[in-house]
């Protein structure tokens, strides 16, 4: 096994270095059900005269020598009924880049909504225009570019229709807006060499425009896309034809960073000062694939992780932050189609299993830097296949039993028919010091499209660990349809006992995880006259049995069945009740002060009112309160935030998550953490943001301040400070650092 794990790690590297070709291929144009369909078409044109000036006055020639695209229909609030308000957009080109201008017309222009100027906004609670590009023309995967009236920038990556949609994207792109009396103007500027692409014939890619009038809660889209889905959903989007066979040169990016800091961890009497320094290289391999190289990578001005209350048996899950693992990341999703719950459209049941997990590299059990030596990355598309290829080494922390690991993923994924696909994933780890401590995980996945919008996705998995024998295998299959009016998904799970994933995440082993999530969304004007636009009956239940036979003896349940109002102006209520069941198999220790739980089958129903004011509002309110039952006893809840936005340079927010319980003859505790937020945005390259959270059970206060200044395309300084401190009397010196971080863009 050895030598196979010597093997493995040999071919990832190799396979991280090297350049792969291939044959791009037209693809079918498709609607969402698989019929072959007609999209609207824009033909793009070449600059022509003057050129272009990216000051969002369209006063170029270039933005009247074609007409615009034009005739917006809603999707909502009256899917297919024409936009409110008029759009005009122009697109055009020369060697070097594309080019977007847009006339958003309003009249109310003083209405228009702008919540937030810094990077990477938030979408859905202001005015925006937003654009995305399917440049291999697959119906499947796409750049996303957003802007508002005061050119603010956002960037995303969607992989497969929205399965995996990458907020962490960045490319070096330009925009400016204007303020006019009938409504704003946009220019955009985005290079071609940042945009993979397939060469083709025809000069043809996918095409769509979306555009929010917030104080209407209304979307609009250029090519019409139903409610049920977002601009994600480009087999539904129109065509843009005209475009060069051969656009932009190589993308080549080298960003070299330098980093002081001086650090004196919790109780030392001394500071620490270091200096240190890395790089990243960017590279286009071809026109459809990246190369990434990263030497000693930092991640140093990664945004804290937020503490939460955990009331569960099981550890808390902290999202992955860092830029580049999230680049790209969508190429190595494996598990269920996304579905849209007004609410989140990320896939249900990740709680269950996340089959590449990324924040196992790098970071410890405590979630504190364990240190990369460096790493390379190829991910992209060529011809029908996408292809992600990572290979990494960290080190052994100081003082510290964390063995260095080498760790390899190979993903290969083959584009079949009308929007659907099948791959295969190989994952390893293996220790630098110990090559009998290794983990592989290799398998295979099936996500496709039939017809009546239903998506069937499948997945098995195997692994294999030093010193672990017996079932160790993971299987899920399930079949998901979404539409305006019923959606519903279910599926079953199966994560047998010696399952190990060492480069993942799950709670459980040794389980069938049965799945149901359906519900209705009915719309009658009878009720949006008084503000609600549409109800939401549903359940969202998961039912886990053992390996005892099939289907199973029952371990544990969750099963949420709810009522939602969604209403006019954007924000929610809910009511819902939820069973719960778990067993536990060892003692448990829910709070201090109280005494552990003893094993066996715990039962209870919980009671949970949740909802949210107007978030484009200035001052909002969102709340979440529980009562009922929890493990031997019962419990009251209440999380509760206030958002505080009086313009787009201010957000501030403070909330707090309190829980009374009392476990019988366990005892009574209470558990509570209140946080504080707050950013000022002086400009759209310049920001400030604060977080600190109070833990009066622990008497522990955490605060992390960063600033954060781009002062060129995708080159940054950054200066963050961070503090932890208890309050208790005689306790030991507060914890704190200090960073200074300089990355520099080289492009090419």
């Amino acid at each position: 096994m050895k030598r196979r794990i010597r093997l493995l790690n040999t071919v990832l590297w190799v396979a991280a270095l090297a350049p792969a070709t291939g044959v791009g291929q037209s693809p079918e144009k498709t609607a969402s059900n698989g019929n072959i369909v007609s999209p609207i078409t824009y033909e793009i044109s070449a600059v022509s005269g003057a050129a272009i000036q990216l000051d969002g006055i369209l006063d170029e020639p270039a933005w009247h020598s074609a007409p615009p695209a034009t005739g917006f229909v809603q999707s909502e609030p009256d899917e297919g009924l024409p936009a409110t308000e008029r759009t005009e957009v122009w697109i055009a080109y020369d060697d070097e880049n594309i080019y977007i201008g847009a006339h958003l017309y309003d009249s109310q222009p003083y209405a228009v909504v702008v919540k937030d100027i810094r990077k990477d906004f938030r979408i859905d609670n202001q005015d925006t225009f937003e654009v995305i590009f399917d440049t291999f023309a697959d119906r499947r995967n796409g750049y996303l570019f957003a802007t508002n009236p005061a050119g603010a920038r956002a960037d995303q990556q969607v992989t497969n229709e929205g399965r995996e949609t990458n907020t962490s994207w960045d490319a070096p792109w330009s925009v400016k807006t204007r303020r006019m009396a009938d409504g704003w103007t946009v220019e955009m500027e985005i290079p071609f060499r940042v945009l993979r692409s397939t060469s083709t014939t025809d000069g043809r890619w996918g095409i769509n425009f979306s555009r929010r009038i917030r104080r209407n809660n209304e979307v609009v889209f250029w090519a019409p896309v139903p409610r049920a889905y977002a601009l994600t959903r480009v087999s539904l989007a129109g065509d843009l034809v005209g475009l060069p066979t051969n656009t932009g040169n190589r993308d080549l990016r080298i960003t070299p960073y330098v980093l002081g800091e001086t650090v004196r961890d919790l109780g030392e009497p001394s500071f620490d000062q270091q200096a240190t320094a890395g790089a990243d290289l960017k590279y286009g391999l071809t026109r459809g694939l990246t190369l990434d190289l990263t030497v000693n990578p930092d991640f140093a001005q990664v945004e804290a992780d937020e503490q939460q209350v955990n009331l569960t048996q099981f550890s808390q899950f902290f999202p992955e932050k860092r830029d580049f693992f999230l680049e790209n990341s969508g190429i190595f999703y494996i598990g269920d189609t996304p579905r849209n719950t007004r609410l989140s459209t990320q896939p249900t049941g990740r709680e269950n299993l996340i089959m590449f997990f990324s924040r196992r590299i790098g970071l410890g059990p405590d979630g504190r830097p364990t240190g990369i030596n460096g790493g390379a990355r190829i991910t992209g598309k060529e011809g029908e296949y996408q292809v992600g290829a990572l290979a990494m080494r960290t080190r052994s922390p100081d003082d510290s039993l964390i063995p260095g690991s080498d760790y390899g993923i190979f993903r290969l994924r083959h584009n079949v028919g009308a929007n659907s696909d099948v791959g295969g994933i190989v994952m390893a780890r293996s220790a630098v010091d110990d090559r009998d401590d290794y983990n592989v995980i290799y398998g295979a996945d099936a996500n496709i499209r039939l017809p009546a919008r239903i998506d069937w996705s499948s997945f098995l998995v195997q692994s294999e660990t030093d010193g672990v024998s017996g079932p160790s295998y993971a299987f899920q299959s399930t079949l998901n349809r979404e539409a305006n009016f019923l959606h519903i998904k279910f599926g079953l799970l199966s994560i047998a006992d010696n399952f190990n994933n060492e480069l993942g995440f799950n709670r459980r082993r040794g389980v069938h995880v049965w799945m149901i999530d359906t519900g209705i969304r009915p719309r009658l004007e009878s009720l949006r006259r008084i503000g609600i636009r549409e109800m939401h009956p549903h359940i969202v239940w998961n039912y886990y049995t053992d390996f005892d036979g099939f289907p199973g003896k029952e371990v544990a349940a969750n099963l949420h069945s709810g009522y939602t109002f969604f209403l006019n102006n954007g924000g929610f209520a809910e009511l819902s009740v939820n069973p719960k069941i778990e067993t536990l198999y060892d003692q448990f220790l829910l709070a201090p002060g109280t005494t552990p739980l003893p094993t066996g089958k715990y039962e209870w129903v919980e009671w949970m009112l949740r909802g949210i004011s107007d978030p484009s509002k200035i001052l909002s309110v969102s709340a979440t309160g529980i009562l009922g039952g929890l493990w031997s006893g019962t419990q009251k809840t209440l999380n509760l935030t206030l958002s505080l936005q009086p313009s787009h340079h201010v957000r501030a927010s403070i909330g707090g998550q309190r829980t009374v319980g009392d476990l019988g003859t366990h005892g009574d505790f209470v558990r509570q953490i209140y946080t504080v937020r707050a950013n000022y945005s002086f400009t759209t390259n310049m920001f400030v943001d604060a977080l600190a959270q109070w833990d009066p059970e622990s008497h522990a206060i955490n605060t992390n301040l960063r600033f954060n200044f781009i002062h060129r395309p995708l080159s940054n300084i950054y200066l963050v400070y961070n503090e932890q401190r208890f309050t208790t009397v005689g306790s030991p010196p507060p914890g704190r650092s200090l960073i200074l971080k300089v990355t520099q863009m080289l492009g090419i």
